[in-house]
């Protein structure tokens, strides 16, 4: 697949940013620096990014939203998945492609189907304050038929949900139930936030779905998340790699077929999982995302969506519809079924009641500007908080948190990772004090280095005078150092272990080994560092 040059215009820059994308909500639709129309009026938002769909119906069904926005997936060539059942039920050697594919999968209490299926959610609709529409309307005797009414809709968090009937691997179970979320903003010809991001000028006002961002949430945990915000080079429909066997979903933002990290993810790129193929054989890598881990994919290996016929994106292929739709898979999509319908399997049940949303949508008003960017940003930072039993000779405690306190600092041109607030409180009645600047590459990997410098205030007891001889009565001594330490951070996910109760404060619990150096151009004394407790630095 590729992208027509005309579409690629300042490399690299995101669309939008949260700040950018709240004041467009809040300006509720208002006319603002509107562009004098053209002798010729072209009205066409093409070079927009993450542009999916522009016209002037102001209302749309659920169904039909979701089916402009909804994603390719695409197979491992190994998947066992893509394994065709016989009719005794034992699976061939041969392995499906093209057309013939039949996964994702319908959900065992639902109506089966002669092709994949995707299921669909509306997590949540941001509204306009002060608009006298409704931004949703429900039909309550079928979901698919409900209303978006774009004239007081300023965004929506859209869901969509791979169901497969089992995994394979280390720590393989029956059903898996694999979601991406895709962050849109829906906006006015006549703004000046188009405008300005747009050659379009149309005579009448014109409404357009545009993707913010995409979250594939590979295996649930938010740090693993692999997150790309829609830049000019992003290409859509969005391509999502489906892991082998484990079918953990990934973003492949220009739909090469190859998994880059730092481009086809945009936040904390250390941590994000990427697509490790691998892990289907039962092998476990420790560290960060590497390439070996995943295997090029193949075109006849692509199942596509159920694009509108007036879908912009259907002419970002190098073929007709016509063709791909005669070659390929397309899955027919689904409303997300509510949790109680898989309340007869445990296993199944599991897994809806961890993504349904009940009575979906939500619903905000965008109002709320602090909650408007909450929306805009979640997913950067969750569970950021570290609290560990500390010992270096004394006893205390440590606490890790965010450099900005709400709001984790990332060093993106050095390599990724994190910069972090460290202190800690030891010795008798916690009375010494330290605090230092720390930095780490990743906020999950199982094995991690880190290293820090800052300031240690450090109490003594005074019992004698300097000629040896014991005072009168004992007194302190408080001395202030410049400390510098390295070492080693151990992690364990809990989330999917027996001891998942403890997950209560973060997915990660860890151990810390390092050696802390006090002096500044002298090492005047080392000490070993052993920290234990809960968080992710």
């Amino acid at each position: 697949m590729t992208c027509s040059p005309s579409r690629i215009l300042h490399v690299g820059r995101p669309i939008v940013s949260g700040l950018a994308l709240a004041a467009l909500l809040l300006s509720g639709g208002a006319l603002v620096g509107a562009r004098p129309l053209a002798a010729q009026v072209t009205c066409d938002f093409s070079d927009l990014p993450g542009a999916v769909w522009w016209g002037t119906r102001s209302q749309m069904t659920a169904r039909e939203f979701a089916s402009y926005v909804a994603p390719v997936y695409w197979f491992s060539p190994d998947e066992p998945l893509l394994a065709q059942r016989a009719a005794s039920g034992q699976r061939s050697r041969q392995l499906a492609s093209g057309r013939d594919i039949m996964i994702p999968e319908a959900m065992p209490f639902e109506d089966p189907s002669d092709g994949p299926v995707v299921y669909y959610q509306f997590d949540e609709i941001v509204e306009r304050a002060g608009v006298p529409t409704e931004g949703w309307v429900r039909d309550e005797d079928d979901i698919n038929n409900s209303i978006i009414d774009f004239r007081s809709t300023g965004a929506v968090k859209l869901g969509f949900f791979a169901y497969f009937s089992e995994e394979a691997g280390l720590g393989a179970h029956p059903h898996d139930l694999e979601a991406a979320e895709f962050r849109v903003g829906i906006a006015r010809s006549d703004l000046e936030y188009l405008s300005e991001r747009s050659d379009a000028v149309c005579d009448e006002p014109t409404y357009v779905i545009l993707v913010i961002s995409v979250i594939a949430k590979a295996h649930g945990i938010v740090w693993f998340w692999n997150i790309v915000d829609v830049d000019d080079q992003t290409r859509f429909p969005m391509h999502l790699f489906v892991e082998e066997g484990k079918h953990g979903l990934a973003t492949d933002k220009n739909s090469d077929g190859y998994f880059t990290p730092g481009y086809d993810v945009s936040r904390h790129k250390n941590d994000a999982w990427g697509v490790r193929d691998i892990i289907s054989q039962g092998t476990l890598f420790s560290g960060g995302y590497q390439a070996f881990m995943t295997k090029v994919r193949q075109d006849r290996h692509r199942v596509f969506p159920p694009l509108p016929p007036d879908s912009p994106t259907r002419d970002n292929f190098d073929e007709p519809w016509s063709d791909i739709v005669a070659d390929h898979a397309v899955y027919e999509l689904r409303a997300l079924p509510p949790e109680e319908a898989g309340a007869h399997d445990p296993g199944l049940h599991h897994f809806l009641s961890d993504k349904a949303v009940p009575d979906w949508p939500k619903r905000r008003y965008a109002g709320d500007v602090q909650g408007f960017l909450d929306w805009a940003y979640e997913g950067q930072i969750v569970k950021s908080l570290g609290v560990a039993a500390r010992y270096d000779g004394d006893i205390g405690l440590s606490f890790v948190f965010p450099l900005f306190i709400v709001k984790n600092f990332e060093i993106d041109l050095a390599g990724g990772g994190f910069l972090v607030h460290r202190m800690w409180l030891s010795d008798k009645g916690l009375r010494d004090f330290g605090w230092m600047l720390m930095y780490t590459p990743s906020a999950s990997r199982w094995i991690d280095t880190y290293l820090g410098a800052g300031v240690e205030w450090d109490v003594t007891d005074v019992l004698t005078d300097p000629d040896g001889e014991a005072l009168p009565e004992p007194t302190t001594r408080s001395d202030t150092e410049f400390i510098y330490e390295a070492g080693v951070k151990f992690r364990v996910n809990l989330s999917t272990s027996p001891l998942r109760f403890l997950g209560f404060l973060t997915d990660f619990w860890g151990l810390r080994v390092g050696i802390k150096n006090s002096g500044f151009s002298d090492i005047e004394k080392l000490t070993y560092v052993f920290e234990f407790g809960a968080g992710v630095w």
